[in-house]
């Protein structure tokens, strides 16, 4: 496997060397970088590597300037002491977010979801293409909901929905201008409803739009605080059971 370290820390690039011999001895580094336009020039001038680690904060700016300047499909697992940037990192080809100082099972796990979806097949088999053929219908989701309030009827957008919740039982939905309404399904039936690209459940609670997230806050033992538009009324935490799933999630 061939990579290349994006680190303008000597002493953090060599740490994360030993991590990555540790699990697998074989693992090649073809370069570390310590700043955007030396990132830039290396990739202009040499073939892609099989996975890239990269800092937020380099000698000369943010990372993601790299990614104004030069077109990178190759998977990136990035290291950094700062969690503002999950967000932003999954819209760039991120399979993973690990925070400074790196931890060696965090980092084991990193590596074998990037080793599992290299080794995905590039083409379906024919069970799978006549399974396509049998099955031509997308799936249907809802665009958009009926709530009684009163003597009225509103028709809400799922387009305008930042988030359901459960609170005693019943289940309410939130749209963007923060009005709350109440939802005769449970957070279960919404699932079913709701195209699982655009929301996800994160607790028992909270079922989220990917668009009403605003920011990531990563606190012990790799727990997830979001910050939704509109705020709740509480803390929004991603359970640690659907930790991993959320971050694939956010990365599609």
């Amino acid at each position: 496997m061939n990579v290349v370290l994006i680190e303008d820390e000597d002493r953090t690039a060599r740490q994360l060397e030993r991590l990555l011999k540790k699990y697998d001895p074989t693992i090649h580094i073809l370069a570390q970088l310590p700043s955007v336009s030396e990132t830039v020039a290396w990739f202009r001038s040499n073939p892609l590597p099989d996975l890239a680690f990269m800092d937020i904060h380099l000698e000369d700016g943010l990372v993601f300037k790299v990614f104004e300047q030069q077109q990178l499909t190759l998977p990136i697992i990035f290291t950094t002491a700062y969690d503002e940037y999950m967000l932003k990192a999954f819209k760039v080809n991120s399979i993973d977010y690990l925070l400074k100082p790196v931890d060696y099972d965090e980092l084991a796990a990193a590596l074998d979801k990037f080793k599992s979806i290299r080794n995905q097949p590039a083409t379906p088999d024919l069970s799978t293409i006549l399974q396509l053929l049998q099955k031509p219908q997308t799936a249907s989701y809802r665009e958009r909901f009926m709530i009684s309030l009163g003597t009225k009827i509103h028709s809400v957008e799922v387009a305008d929905i930042a988030y359901f919740y459960t609170e005693e039982k019943a289940t309410f939905l939130v749209n963007r201008v923060g009005q709350f309404m109440p939802l005769e399904y449970s957070l279960d039936q919404l699932m079913g409803l709701l195209n699982p690209a655009n929301f996800f459940r994160v607790n028992r609670q909270f079922l989220v739009a990917r668009s009403a997230i605003q920011a990531i806050h990563t606190y012990s033992a790799g727990k997830l605080k979001l910050n939704l538009l509109p705020t709740p009324r509480e803390e929004i935490f991603v359970s640690l059971s659907r930790l991993s799933e959320f971050k694939d999630w956010l990365g599609r």
